[in-house]
């Protein structure tokens, strides 16, 4: 099938790898390059980044915005459907209107509608995840549904999930550009229908009040904004060891080599980093010499 791809991040980078090895690729849309890193240097998408690798010859677009002018252009592109997947921008009706529009959604819908599906799932602390194909429409993540690919809840970070959805999100592509003739689409229900919002970095900051809650949110914020106390301490390489224990939000119950047991106010949690702010992550153990911090003492 002729295809246009709108896709920006390592999510749409695997889908679309997967289409070029099927499909004819008539076009990539994709966000503009922005300002990265402590260098803030410019970075390009890395679905764009994968076509420039393969120098196929294939038009990249980065509108900035949606609107008649590239409408235009791609009306111009003979193609059959457009595939989208972490594109982060909402597709006008006009452009709805043009062909069959599918998008690659990292949740079962419909739970988890909106921005943040894949660290939702995790705060959430979801048996199952997965990834859903669905028809567009207007309304936010709301068209028909396609197909689902489903993952069992094995205690992945945000890291390790976006690459198991990737697979999964690739395979479920082809496998619906193989049989779209046959694919019945079921509609959503709205009523159980849940949203997630665009993570800020004010999301990060956590508190010793409960171990299993801190735990999702390490795993669940993994990379950025990462977990950190009020003080600007960042906890790294948080690992859940009850939840049911009472202690002094903080207190240091035991210290080994290599990690740091720390009590919440219900459960407890071993951490083997830390980082202060500006300044280089290090072993907890180091982190608590460094302070002169013991057993029984108070983390913050």
């Amino acid at each position: 099938m002729n295809i246009v791809f709108m896709g920006t991040p390592l999510y749409a980078a695997t889908i679309l790898e997967s289409l070029l090895k099927k499909h004819t690729l008539k076009a990539l849309v994709c966000q503009p390059d922005k300002k990265a890193g402590r260098d803030m240097h410019l970075k390009m998408p890395a679905t764009k980044e994968l076509l420039l690798q393969r120098d196929l010859g294939i038009p990249i677009f980065q509108p900035e915005v949606l609107d008649e002018g590239f409408l235009e252009t791609l009306k111009q592109i003979d193609f059959d459907v457009i595939v989208v997947a972490a594109f982060g921008k909402i597709l006008p009706k006009s452009i709805l209107e043009l062909a069959p529009c599918v998008n690659l959604h990292a949740s079962i819908l419909p739970k988890f509608r909106g921005a943040s599906p894949i660290q939702e799932s995790i705060l959430e602390n979801e048996r199952f995840f997965g990834v859903t194909l669905m028809q567009m429409e207007e309304g936010l993540d709301s068209g028909d549904i396609l197909g689902f690919r489903i993952l069992k809840n094995k205690g992945q970070n945000v890291r390790e999930l976006f690459g198991e959805l990737s697979e999964a999100a690739a395979k479920l592509t082809l496998d619906y550009l193989e049989k779209w003739k046959e694919i019945v689409p079921l509609k959503q229900s709205n009523a159980d229908a849940s949203y997630c919002k665009k993570i800020k970095k004010e999301m990060g900051m956590v508190d010793f009040s409960e171990a299993k809650s801190l735990y999702l949110k390490a795993l669940a914020y993994e990379g950025w904004p990462e977990i950190f106390l009020q003080s600007g301490l960042k906890l790294k390489k948080v690992f859940l060891n009850e939840n049911e224990s009472a202690n002094k939000a903080g207190e240091i119950l035991e210290i080994l080599e290599d990690k740091i047991l720390v009590g919440c106010l219900r459960g407890s949690v071993w951490i083997q980093a830390l980082q202060a702010p500006s300044k280089k992550m290090v072993n907890a153990y180091e982190y608590l010499q460094g302070r002169r911090l013991k057993k029984g003492d108070i983390l913050e």
